[in-house]
């Protein structure tokens, strides 16, 4: 049978070596994101056979067969590919219950796009059977668009070697957001990368939102909080400042409770990948806020509902800004997942905030502000002392490494206040 992944022409992942890692440890491994990010790809790499149940041939054979009988379609070369698990539910009590029988680690590889709400039918969460792992786009570094030269983890071990990392044009910048980080969209002129993310938006809500819960949700009061939520993207917005926004920006109304059902939707479909607030760990008496930073998965999204082109985001610094951030956490969290590291954002009382705190898993956290233009270094490391002295006089414990990513910088470096300046067109794990 031919398979999903061409093994000469596969492209590596950095997430490659932790699903390694997990088919060691667990019986199986669940890998679990956004559509086209490449997940049935990275899982064919890694299994010996394959069982596609979204799989059209035959009048959905493949899906009729696996609920009639979940055990046959575990019966292959190990480890096994189940692609779509979530399309019948069943499968997932059906592989824990193989894993126990069989008593051996990677006999399975689970892809879902979407979180089944209903999960009442299941014996078993799964805990200790079935590792779980979150895939992303493509980062810079793994479209070839980030020369790699500075390590995020030795960066926040405060050991990177200053180095001249290349001039970065901003149009290259507009190029890298609106493209966004679709594995099918690598290799295609902007325009043509463009139809990608409108594509998405359109299947996410004329199909996958309908069929996620049995529901026929109304399509255009989604595409409303879609607009809602490009226009705040990498802020803190509430759900309450949503369902305003959008009866002052698009004259429409859509009550609350529909925004948070909707959110909801689009949590469990991975559309959203919001980043949460950093508080417990710094040990101070400053009172930190807990609302999320909101993100689309992918910035070429937010492009896609804004209708951003590369000439309007030039045209356009402060939205090109926020979608410059969002381009930098997303791949901040690709980077830090790889070494068990995590990605937050910091937001206190007296207005202080940092754009993205990565904590280590040994309690150790760097902060981090991000900032296009060469010109807001100066402002962003000042920022960053700062909040490090206010800490520190609060008691609490202090970030281990300050940095400020930036866009148009052309070298890595450390400056004479201690903070570190690393271009994102030089970054990798």
């Amino acid at each position: 049978m031919k398979r999903i992944a061409d093994k000469s022409k596969y492209k590596a992942r950095i997430m490659d070596e932790k699903v390694q890692k997990y088919l060691e440890t667990f019986g199986a491994v669940c890998i679990e994101g956004p559509k086209w990010c490449g997940k049935t790809w990275i899982s064919s790499y890694h299994a010996n056979s394959e069982y596609l149940i979204a799989d059209s041939s035959n009048n959905f054979q493949n899906r009729r067969l696996a609920e009639m009988s979940p055990d046959l379609v575990l019966d292959g070369e190990t480890p096994r590919l189940i692609d779509e698990w979530q399309e019948v539910e069943v499968i997932w009590d059906a592989v824990r219950y193989a894993v126990d029988q069989r008593g051996e680690k990677g006999q399975f590889i689970l892809t879902g796009s979407s979180t089944p709400k209903k999960k009442e039918q299941r014996v078993h969460s799964g805990a200790g059977r079935i590792g779980r792992l979150r895939m992303r786009t493509m980062s810079l570094y793994e479209s070839g668009d980030s020369s790699g030269k500075i390590s995020l983890r030795k960066l926040c071990e405060g050991k990177i070697n200053q180095a001249l990392t290349g001039e970065v044009s901003l149009r290259n910048l507009a190029n890298y957001i609106v493209r966004g980080g679709f594995p099918g969209a690598m290799d295609l002129p902007i325009d043509n990368a463009q139809l990608i993310a409108q594509s998405y938006i359109d299947a996410i809500l004329t199909d996958d939102a309908q069929r996620i819960d049995g529901v026929k949700y109304d399509i255009e009061k989604m595409r409303l909080l879609l607009r809602s939520l490009a226009r705040n993207e990498s802020t803190t917005v509430t759900k309450k400042k949503l369902t305003s926004d959008i009866k002052e920006t698009d004259a429409e109304s859509v009550d609350y409770d529909t925004v948070s059902t909707y959110l909801d939707v689009f949590d469990r479909l991975y559309l959203l990948d919001n980043q949460k607030p950093f508080a417990s760990n710094i040990r101070s008496s400053v009172r930190v806020k807990q609302a999320e930073k909101r993100h689309f998965c992918d910035p070429a999204l937010t492009c896609a509902i804004l209708k951003a082109t590369p000439d309007r985001l030039i045209n356009d610094l402060e939205t090109f800004g926020f979608l410059f951030e969002a381009l930098c956490e997303r791949d901040l969290k690709i980077y830090a997942d790889s070494f068990d590291a995590q990605v937050f954002h910091y937001q206190d009382y007296a207005n202080r905030e940092i754009d993205a705190v990565v904590e280590l898993n040994d309690g150790r956290w760097c902060a981090f502000e991000i900032k296009l233009g060469a010109n807001q270094i100066d402002k962003a490391a000042e920022n960053l002392t700062d909040i490090r002295d206010a800490i520190a006089e609060e008691g609490g414990k202090i970030p281990s490494v300050l940095c400020v990513i930036c866009g148009l910088s052309n070298a890595a470096y450390k400056r004479p206040d201690g903070v570190y300046v690393v271009p994102i067109t030089a970054l990798k794990n």
